[in-house]
C-alpha cells in the first residue's frame, strides 16, 4: 500500500514542492525471483500535482526508481500561503494513491 507525504514552500514567489511515496517499487525482475510470478510487480507509473485545479506538475515514471522516492518541484505564477496541493499517483496495476500538502 502507498502513501504520500508533501510540503510545500513559497519563497520569493516560487512554490517548492518535496514530497515522498511509500510504496516497494518492486520491478517484474525483482518480483519474479521474489514471488516466481513476474505479476506480484508494483511500482509508480506517474504522478499528478494540482493546485486550485491547474495542474503543476505531470510526469510519467518507470520501474526503476528507488523503494519509496523523494521527488521535488517547483513552480511559480500560482499559489498561496495556506492553499493545498493535491498529489495523486498511479501504479502500474491501476490503483491510485493521494496525498495533500500545504503551502507554508
Amino acid at each position: 500500500m502507498a502513501s504520500i507525504k508533501a510540503k510545500a514552500k513559497l519563497k520569493n514567489g516560487v512554490v517548492s514542492v518535496k514530497l515522498m511515496i511509500k510504496n516497494p517499487m518492486m520491478t517484474y525482475n525483482m518480483a519474479e525471483k521474489k514471488t516466481g510470478s513476474r505479476d506480484n510487480a508494483e511500482f509508480i507509473t506517474h504522478l499528478t500535482g494540482t493546485l486550485n485545479g491547474e495542474t503543476v506538475c505531470d510526469m510519467s515514471t518507470s520501474q526503476f526508481l528507488s523503494k519509496n522516492p523523494i521527488f521535488k518541484f517547483e513552480f511559480k505564477g500560482i499559489g498561496a500561503k495556506g492553499d493545498k496541493i493535491k498529489l495523486v499517483a498511479m501504479d502500474n496495476k491501476g490503483k491510485t494513491y493521494k496525498g495533500k500538502g500545504k503551502i507554508k
